[in-house]
C-alpha cells in the first residue's frame, strides 16, 4: 500500500493549527499500524518548500522533477528525501518564488492573505497530481490523500489529466476554511473552462479550492463521525452541505488521534512530577504549581477549571465569559490560556481583575504552560459551538482532567457524560449560558463526591485516543479504495 499525503504544514517544521499535528503523526502511525498487521505500508508526505522545511533538509534533497516557471512563481524543483523531525520520507516542492517567505505560511506581515495564495497552493495540488502520474520513476502512490483547501485542487488536477490515476481522498479538517478566489484565477491556474460550473470547481462565481476537492475526490473524510453528519446540514455545512449530502455515501468520519508520547502524564518533562491512573500524587503537585504560576491561592480542595483555546465566538468562549461568575460563586476557580477576539480578551481580563483570587488569564500561547494546565487543572472547558474534532479534550482525558464540553463534532465522539455508566466528563447540549452553567454545577457537585470523581477520572485516563487507533481506521478505509475491495 503506497500513500502520498499532500499537506500545507507539518509538525515540527511549520504549524498554525491541528492540521500540522495530523500531518506530523498520522503517516508514521500508518506505517506502524501496517507493521503490526504484518503488512508493508509505504507512506510519504508532500509539503511546500517553506524556509523551515528547506533548512530541515529540503535543500539537500535530490530532484525528481523540474519546472521552469511554476504558475508564475519562477523555477521549481520537486525533491525527495528525508526531513529532520519527520518520521517518513518526504517530497518537497522547492519554489522560492512561491514559498521562500518569512513567518506564517498563509498570511504576510500585514496579517493579510498572501495575494498569490491561489498560485501557491494550486502548485501544491499540481505537484501531488504529478507524483500520482509517476513523476518519481522510483515510486508511485496508489492513493493520493490531500488535506483541507490547500490541497483541494489535487483531486481536480488528477481528474483533468485523463490518465489512469491513483485513487484520491480529501480530508476536511475545518469546513469554515474553503479557499475561494476570483474567477480570474481559473485561467491563471490552467483550469479547464468546461469545469467552471456548479458541477465542477465553480463556487459563488469564483474558484473554490475546497469545493473542487469535494467534487472531484473519489472519497472524502473528515475528522470525527459526528462532524461528518453535521457538515451535511445548513447549520454546519458553510454552504457546502448540499454537495456533501449528495456525496454522503463517499463521506467517512475518522476521529483524529493524539501523540500519546508527547502527551503522557507518566513521562511529561513539562510537569512537576509524573503520575498515572493508579498514583495521582503528581497531579496534586501540578495543581499547586499551576495555582502558583497563575497567582491563585494554593488550595487543593477548590476545583480548578481551565481553558486552552482561541478566544472566539465559535469556541463558545463568550458563553463561558458570562458563566464564570456562577462558577466562582459555586466555589470554583479558572485559568485561561489563549488569544483571539479583542472583546473576549478584554472581557477575561476584566473578570481576572474583578475576581483576582479565582480567575487568571494569560493572553497568548505557551506550550509548557499548556502541559502544566492539562496536568494541574481538574476540569477543562471546551464549550464550542462547532468543533470538527478537537485535541485538547483528548489531552485532558489522558491527564485525568475531566472535559466539560458541548455535544458537537469530535467532542461528542470522545467525551461521555458522567451521568452515564461509562462517563468520562460533562456534556451539555445547547450552546447557551444556561446549558453551560448547568454542566458547571454538575461538575461542582461531582467534585464534592471524591469517590465518584475518582471513578470518572479513572475511566477518562483509560481511554485510547492515540494515533494507533486512528491509523487502524484509516488503513481499513484505504483498503476499501483499492482494487478488489
Amino acid at each position: 500500500m503506497r500513500i502520498l499525503h499532500v499537506v500545507s504544514e507539518i509538525y515540527p517544521l511549520v504549524k498554525t493549527g491541528g492540521l500540522a499535528d495530523v500531518a506530523g503523526a498520522l503517516p508514521a502511525a500508518l506505517v506502524a499500524a501496517g507493521a503490526a498487521e504484518g503488512r508493508q505500508v509505504d507512506v510519504r508526505v508532500l509539503v511546500p518548500g517553506y524556509p523551515s522545511v528547506m533548512a530541515a533538509g529540503g535543500a539537500a534533497m535530490p530532484a525528481v522533477l523540474v519546472d521552469a516557471d511554476l504558475f508564475g512563481g519562477g523555477p521549481a524543483t520537486l525533491r525527495h528525501g528525508t526531513l529532520e523531525g519527520v518520521g517518513v520520507e518526504c517530497y518537497v516542492l522547492d519554489c522560492p518564488g512561491l514559498y521562500d517567505r518569512p513567518g506564517n505560511p498563509y498570511v504576510g506581515p500585514d496579517r493579510r492573505d498572501w495575494p498569490d495564495n491561489h498560485r501557491r497552493f494550486a502548485a501544491l495540488g499540481w505537484a501531488g497530481a504529478r507524483l500520482g502520474q509517476g513523476a518519481d520513476a522510483a515510486w508511485q502512490p496508489a492513493i493520493l490523500h490531500g488535506h483541507d483547501w490547500q490541497a483541494g485542487l489535487m483531486p481536480a488536477f488528477a481528474a483533468f489529466a485523463g490518465w489512469s490515476r491513483p485513487r484520491t481522498v480529501l480530508t476536511i479538517h475545518n469546513i469554515a476554511y474553503q479557499g475561494w478566489f476570483p474567477a480570474a484565477a481559473r485561467a491563471e491556474l490552467g483550469l479547464p473552462a468546461a469545469e467552471f460550473a456548479i458541477a465542477g470547481f465553480e463556487y459563488f462565481g469564483g474558484v473554490g479550492f475546497l469545493k473542487a476537492g469535494l467534487w472531484f475526490a473519489d472519497k472524502i473524510t473528515t475528522v470525527s463521525r459526528t462532524y461528518a453528519l453535521e457538515i451535511q446540514t445548513a447549520e454546519h455545512g458553510s454552504a457546502l452541505e448540499g454537495l456533501l449530502a449528495g456525496r454522503a455515501a463517499d463521506l467517512v468520519g475518522i476521529v483524529n488521534g493524539i501523540d500519546d508520547t508527547v502527551w503522557d502524564p507518566a513521562h511529561d518533562p513539562l510537569t512537576p512530577a509524573p503520575y498515572s491512573r493508579d498514583d495521582l500524587s503528581g497531579k496534586a503537585r501540578a495543581k499547586a504549581a499551576l495555582q502558583r504560576r497563575a497567582g491563585l491561592p494554593e488550595d487543593p480542595s477548590r476545583p480548578l477549571f481551565a481553558v486552552i483555546s482561541r478566544l472566539t465566538w465559535h469556541k463558545g468562549l463568550d458563553l463561558l465569559l458570562t458563566a464564570i461568575p456562577d462558577l466562582v460563586k459555586g466555589g470554583g476557580s479558572v485559568v485561561v490560556l489563549g488569544s483571539g477576539e479583542e472583546a473576549l480578551e478584554a472581557g477575561y481580563r476584566n473578570l481576572a481583575a474583578a475576581f483576582p483570587s479565582a480567575v487568571a488569564i494569560e493572553i497568548g500561547y505557551d506550550e509548557a504552560l499548556s502541559h502544566l494546565i492539562q496536568a494541574g487543572a481538574d476540569i477543562l472547558c471546551v464549550p464550542s459551538r462547532a468543533e470538527p474534532c478537537g485535541l485538547t479534550q483528548m489531552y485532558a482525558l489522558r491527564y485525568g482532567t475531566l472535559p466539560l464540553v458541548r455535544r458537537t463534532g469530535g467532542l461528542a465522539d470522545t467525551v461521555v457524560d458522567a451521568r452515564e455508566t461509562d462517563g468520562t466528563g460533562f456534556v451539555f447540549e445547547e450552546p447557551t449560558v444556561a446549558g453551560l452553567v448547568e454542566a458547571i454545577e454538575r461538575a461542582l457537585a461531582l467534585w464534592r463526591q471524591p469517590k465518584l470523581w475518582r471513578a470518572v477520572q479513572a475511566r477518562a485516563m483509560a481511554q485510547d485516543n492515540g494515533w494507533g487507533r486512528a491509523a487502524r481506521d484509516y488503513l481499513a478505509f484505504y483498503d476499501s479504495l483499492l482494487p478488489g475491495a
